[in-house]
C-alpha cells in the first residue's frame, strides 16, 4: 500500500501525531549528534592529544559546512520528494556518526563532522518546513511546538545521557549509539512519515514571479538576521560549558551531565510555553525571551562560584531558551509565503549554524585569549544587541504590513462576473 500525500491546502483533517512525532524524533537524533562533542569535549581533547578549543571548533566546522551547503544542496533538491530526502539524509547521518566513532585522529573526525554538516543542512531544510505542510495555518504553531520538542528532548537526554556514556563507556560509544538510533528511525520513516506535496500552484490567472520579489522576503531575513546573533551569543558560551562548570563552578567533571539535564529539563518547560504563546503573542514572545536569556548570562559570568545563584540561573536559562527555537521557527513560519517556506526553512538552518559556528569559534578565541568567564559577559553584550534588532526590526515589519494592507483596501473592488 502506497503511503499517502498529504498537501499543505488539503480538507479539515486530524491532527497528524504519528507524522510530527516522527519528526521530533528525527530531530532528536540530528541534535543530539551536532551537540555530542560540546559535553565530551574534555575527554575527546585529551584522547585525541588536542586543545578542548580545537575540539569547540568541530561545532564550528559542523555548522560551516551547514552554512556552505545548505542553500546550494536545498535549490538542487527542490523538486524531489521530501520524504525520499529524508530517507537519504539520515543514510548519510549514520556514516557520519559511524565514521567519528571510529576516527583514529583529529583529521578524521573532522572529515566526519563535514559529512555530518552536509546532511544536517539539509535534513533541516526538509524537515524545518515538513510540519507546515501536515497542518493547516493556523495550526502551525502548535505542530512547529511538537516537533521542535525533539531539539528540547536532546537537551534534557540527548546530550546529557551521551555525556554520561562517554563519561563511563567512552566518546566513541556516544556515536555509535546515535548511529544506530538513526538507523532505527530511518525504518519508522519510511513507514510513519507521511509524503507531503511541497510545491504550491499558481491560482488561475496568477503569474510565477521569482523567490526574490516574495513579498515575504523582509520578513523571512528578519528572522534570519535574529537567529544569527541569538545563537552566536548562545553558542559563544554554551558550546564552552563543561570549562566552565569544571572550571569558575567548582562542579565536579562526573556531574556535568546532571547540571546539563537541569538545563534541558528546564528547556522542556520553555518550548511547552512557547508552543503555548507564540501563536498568541508573536511579536512580543521573542524580545521578551531574548532579554531573559542575556539577563541570564550576565548573571552567570558575575557569580560563577555562587551555588544557589549558579544553579538557579541555569535552569531559568535553560527554560528561556528552550523555546527559542521553536519560537524563531513558527516565526518564519508564520511570515514567509507557503512557497517560500522551504526556501525560508533553508535560510534559517543557514542562519542558526552562522551563529552556532560563529559563536564556537568566537567562544574558542575568546577562552584562549581572555580566560572562560569572558564568555558569559560577551554572552551577554550580543544577546543586546539581538534584542534591540528583534524589537526595531518587529516594529518596521510591523509598520510595512499596516501599510500594504491599508494600499489594499484602497483599490477597487473588481465587478463581479
Amino acid at each position: 500500500m502506497s503511503t499517502p500525500r498529504i498537501s499543505s491546502s488539503s480538507s479539515p483533517q486530524a491532527f497528524p501525531w504519528a507524522g510530527l512525532f516522527t519528526l521530533s524524533a528525527l530531530i532528536f537524533t540530528s541534535v543530539t549528534s551536532e551537540w555530542l562533542p560540546t559535553g565530551l569535549l574534555p575527554e575527546i581533547a585529551a584522547e585525541l592529544s588536542v586543545s578542548e578549543s580545537q575540539v569547540g571548533l568541530l561545532i564550528t566546522i559542523f555548522a560551516a559546512t551547514v552554512v556552505i551547503s545548505t542553500a546550494p544542496l536545498a535549490a538542487l533538491t527542490r523538486n524531489q520528494p521530501r520524504k525520499k530526502l529524508v530517507i537519504i539524509v539520515l543514510l548519510v547521518f549514520v556514516v557520519g556518526n559511524l565514521l567519528a566513532a571510529v576516527a583514529p585522529n583529529y583529521a578524521v573526525l573532522v572529515v566526519a563532522r563535514i559529512i555530518g554538516g552536509l546532511s544536517h543542512g539539509l535534513f533541516w531544510a526538509v524537515v524545518g518546513a515538513y510540519s507546515a505542510h501536515l497542518v493547516p495555518p493556523h495550526q502551525v504553531g502548535r505542530a512547529v511546538a511538537v516537533t521542535s520538542a525533539g531539539a528540547t528532548t536532546a537537551f534534557v537526554l540527548g546530550v546529557p545521557v551521551g555525556t554520561a556514556l562517554g563519561h563511563a563507556l567512552g566518546w566513541r560509544l556516544a556515536f555509535v549509539v546515535i548511529a544506530i538510533i538513526i538507523l532505527a528511525l530511518t525504518i519508522m520513516v519510511v513507514r510513519i512519515l507521511p509524503a507531503v506535496n511541497h510545491q504550491q500552484p499558481l491560482a488561475t490567472g496568477e503569474i510565477s514571479i521569482p523567490l526574490r520579489k516574495d513579498r515575504s522576503v523582509p520578513g523571512v531575513i528578519y528572522v534570519c538576521i535574529l537567529v544569527a546573533l541569538v545563537m552566536l551569543g548562545h553558542n559563544l558560551f554554551y558550546t564552552y560549558i563543561a570549562p566552565y562548570l569544571i572550571g569558575p563552578a567548582g562542579i565536579d567533571a562526573g556531574a556535568v551531565a546532571g547540571v546539563l539535564l537541569i538545563f534541558g529539563a528546564a528547556g522542556a518547560l520553555g518550548l511547552a510555553l512557547a508552543g503555548l504563546l507564540v501563536d498568541r503573542f508573536p511579536r512580543s514572545i521573542i524580545p521578551v525571551t531574548v532579554g531573559l536569556v542575556a539577563i541570564c548570562a550576565a548573571l552567570l559570568g558575575l557569580y560563577p562560584d555562587v551555588p544557589a545563584v549558579m544553579f538557579t540561573v541555569v535552569a531559568v536559562w535553560g527554560m528561556a531558551f528552550g523555546g527559542v527555537p521553536a519560537m524563531m521557527q513558527t516565526r518564519l513560519l508564520q511570515l514567509a509565503s507557503p512557497r517560500m517556506r522551504d526556501v525560508g526553512s533553508a535560510y534559517l538552518t543557514t542562519s542558526f549554524n552562522i551563529g552556532i559556528g560563529g559563536g564556537a569559534l568566537f567562544g574558542g578565541i575568546l577562552l584562549d585569549q581572555y580566560g572562560i568567564l569572558a564568555l558569559p559577559m560577551v554572552d551577554a553584550a550580543i544577546l543586546a544587541a539581538a534584542l534591540v534588532f528583534a524589537v526595531v526590526g518587529g516594529e518596521l515589519l510591523r509598520r510595512r504590513d499596516g501599510r500594504a494592507a491599508a494600499v489594499r483596501d484602497q483599490q477597487p473592488t473588481p465587478p463581479a462576473p
